[in-house]
This record gives structure tokens, C-alpha cells and sequence, in this order.
């Protein structure tokens, strides 16, 4: 070994939680590569996220220990890494993506007639007939280039053939035997017939999170409580706390009352804190309260987890979400953050609407919607008076919780979102 490699550190894959064996979908250095710190070496993709590895220092690049496709655990060496007195000076020249976060949710499933996509398929293609979008395209679908089968002139590969690779085999012909699934696929049509059409492939969010959607709505039979809550009086204790938290660097939303309400609702109900075992003939209740909450990125949503939310205050609730909430948009959150809930809100509030169906995020059993708050006339015996009231929606596993139960349920969520003190209880 030469003196430059000998001097050279060994860089490991730090914590990443809980995760073991993770695929390695990029590797965005190599030898030569002068990098700073926290520069992106490599990237992991979960089940529930991608997650660069920083570089630890600022240094050059001596010798790349793994390549795409190697599955890794805390403590795997990745890079030797040899230190660098005058530090990096640019970032690595073969910086190929971004870190984009992915909801918390299981491995995602393939459909029965879907092709095979390598997840780490390698990203240099060498010797396919493509050019480089097309090439950049297959390292964003995770589609392995040597699988599909080019239609153009010499064989070349398009945009369609990675499309066309996606979707799969032509469904079968009518009267046929349906999928292994039992569910017959959705016959393909050639919509270019009818007129103009342009064809962009799925952000990596939104191709994990539906396969996990679509299971959970499979297996999970929905049913949707709607009722809403009168948050007149505790909107403007909002807003007395959000004025504080303005001057200090933070903003107080409704979401962390939500929380407050929800965590109260679960103790009172702790069936909606709880999940099926796994044959399907016990209830795990969970003595811990962890809150996901869905935040809207460019690419999709994720879902980040306020950890103990029984134990926090308003305040430190507020201020957790706010750091949270930048970390989901700037494709910052560690799998840990998006792991571990026990229920989820999805919050609507700042768009509109006035009621819909959350799909619950299994194995969970529940999952809160929140519309719009609006100004309501509202009776309350004598004479209407305007009240600010606030649309909710709790879907729920009817194998574990019936009708009578979401509505005493949501009933007490609303009542303790009503009052203040009941929230503080």
C-alpha cells in the first residue's frame, strides 16, 4: 500500500437507526475527488428514505471501498479518505442527485405484472446504446439499462423504451385468468391517438409512497368519521403564542393544538393508538405517543414524527415542527425521524376543502384529515353567533375499531380542541 493510502482515513457509514443492509443506489465521488465536509460520498435509499453519507472532513478521495448495488450497515467502510491542510476547494465533480426523503412506510410492493427495476443499477451503462438523458432518466427511475430493449435505429434506447420497461407486459387478452393478485390490471391505451400528450416519470417520493398507499388501501378496509370542532377561543390563544414565537425565531400553527388534542384522544381511546399483530388475532397497544405529521415538499409528501408528543408542550412541539418541516423540504430527514409513529395527521388547512379520506399509514389503524377552518353562524340556544369551526376526518381500520368508537372518538378529539385547558390536561 502506498504512503498516500496509508495515510488515507477510513470513512464508515455512520448511525443510520435502526436500518440494516441498505442498498447503495449512488456512489457521487471518485479517486481524485477533492471534497469538503459533509459533502456527499455516497447515497443509501431505505424503505423509507434516501440519505446521503457526508464526507467527515474536508479531504481528496484515495480509494472508493464499495460500489452500487452493495447493501450496507452502520460501520461499513466506504471511502479512504486522505486529509487535506488547505481544505477542499469545489465539490465533487461526479455529484449526480440530491437526497430526496421518501414517507415513512414499508418496502414498497411491485405489481404482480411489473418488470424487475434494480434499484442499484449501475449508473455508467457501459457498452448500452443511450444518450446521457435517457441515461439520466434510468439512474433517476432505477431502472437497469441493460434489461431493456431499445427500439430505435441500431437498437438504441429512448425515453419511451424505459416508459414502456416501466409499465410492463401488455395486459392479457379478455378471458384470460386475472393476476396473481386476484386484481385485473387497468388496460393500456395509446392516449397519443386522441391528441398531444408528454410523459414525465414520477419523483422517487411518489413511486415508494404509492405502492405503499395502494397496499395499505387494499388491505386496510377505510371507513371516514367527519365531524368539526369550534376552536374560536383556542385560535386566539394560537395566535397571542404565535406573536411570542415570531420574536424568538418560530411560528406557532394550529398543528401543534392538533397534536396536543390528538395525543388526549388516543389516551381516552387507546384502541387508535394500536396496531394488529401480525396474524391478525391480537391488538399491540402502544404506551408511547409518536405523532407523524404529513409535510408537502416539491416532490411529494414525507411524513416526520414528533417523538413523545404526550411529554411536549406547546411551545417545544411548535418549534420541533418548524425544524422538522425545513429538514422535508430540503430532503434532510434521516429515516429515524420518519420512523416510529403510533398516528398521523394530514393537514389540508392551508390549501382548503371541506372534507376527504386519508389513506391511514399501516400498520397504523387511524389517521387524522384537517380542512380549512371557517367562519360558521352557530346556534347556541338563544341566538347564531359567528364561531370559527374546523373540519375533521378520522379514517379508521374497521377490523379494529367500529362506528360507535371513531365517533366517540373524534367527538373527544373535537372537545378537547374546543378548550384550551382540556388541551393543557
Amino acid at each position: 500500500m502506498d504512503t498516500q493510502t496509508t495515510a488515507a482515513t477510513e470513512v464508515k457509514v455512520p448511525d443510520i437507526g435502526d436500518f440494516k443492509e441498505v442498498a447503495i443506489i449512488d456512489i457521487q465521488v471518485k479517486v481524485g475527488d477533492a471534497v469538503n465536509a459533509e459533502d456527499p460520498l455516497i447515497t443509501l435509499e431505505s424503505d423509507k428514505a434516501t440519505m446521503d453519507v457526508p464526507a467527515p472532513s474536508a479531504g481528496t478521495i484515495r480509494q472508493v471501498l464499495v460500489k452500487v448495488g452493495d447493501r450496507v450497515s452502520e460501520g461499513t467502510p466506504i471511502v479512504l479518505l486522505a486529509g487535506d491542510e488547505e481544505g477542499a476547494m469545489q465539490q465533487p465533480t461526479s455529484l449526480l442527485s440530491q437526497q430526496e426523503p421518501a414517507p415513512a412506510a414499508a418496502a414498497p410492493m411491485p405489481a404482480a405484472t411489473a418488470p424487475a427495476v434494480s434499484v442499484g443499477a449501475q449508473t455508467d451503462f457501459s457498452g448500452v446504446h443511450a444518450g446521457p438523458s435517457v441515461r439520466r432518466i434510468a439512474r433517476e427511475m432505477g431502472v437497469d439499462l441493460t434489461k431493456v430493449t431499445g427500439t430505435g435505429e441500431k437498437g438504441r434506447i429512448s425515453k419511451d423504451d424505459i416508459m414502456a420497461f416501466l409499465r410492463g407486459p401488455a395486459p392479457a387478452p379478455a378471458g384470460a385468468p386475472a393476476a396473481a393478485a386476484g386484481i385485473p390490471e387497468i388496460p393500456a391505451q395509446d392516449f397519443s391517438k386522441f391528441g398531444p400528450i408528454e410523459t414525465k416519470p414520477l419523483s422517487r417520493i411518489k413511486r415508494l409512497s404509492g405502492p405503499f398507499l395502494h397496499r395499505s388501501w387494499l388491505n386496510v378496509p377505510h371507513v371516514t368519521q367527519n365531524d368539526e370542532a369550534d376552536i374560536t377561543e383556542t385560535d386566539a390563544y394560537r395566535k397571542e403564542l404565535d406573536t411570542a414565537g415570531k420574536e424568538k425565531g418560530y411560528r406557532v400553527t394550529l398543528l401543534a393544538f392538533l397534536i396536543k388534542a390528538s395525543v388526549s384522544a388516543l389516551k381516552f381511546h387507546p384502541q387508535f393508538n394500536a396496531s394488529l399483530s401480525p396474524e391478525k388475532d391480537t391488538l399491540i397497544y402502544k404506551r408511547y405517543y409518536n405523532i407523524g405529521v404529513a409535510v408537502d415538499t416539491p416532490d411529494g409528501l414525507v411524513v416526520p414524527v414528533v417523538k413523545d408528543a404526550d411529554r411536549k408542550g406547546i411551545v417545544e412541539i411548535s418549534q420541533e415542527l418548524g425544524a422538522i418541516s425545513k429538514k422535508a423540504r430540503d430532503g434532510k430527514l434521516s429515516p429515524s425521524e420518519m420512523a416510529g409513529g403510533t398516528f398521523t395527521i394530514s393537514s389540508l388547512g392551508g390549501i382548503g376543502g371541506t372534507a376527504f379520506t386519508p389513506i391511514i399509514n399501516a400498520p397504523e389503524v387511524a389517521i387524522l384529515g384537517v380542512m380549512r377552518s371557517k367562519m360558521a353562524p352557530v346556534w347556541d340556544g338563544n341566538e347564531f353567533k359567528p364561531r370559527l369551526m374546523l373540519p375533521v376526518c378520522v379514517s379508521y381500520d374497521h377490523r379494529v375499531i367500529d362506528g360507535a368508537l371513531a365517533a366517540r372518538f373524534t367527538r373527544n378529539l373535537c372537545h378537547v380542541l374546543e378548550d384550551v385547558r382540556r388541551i393543557m390536561l
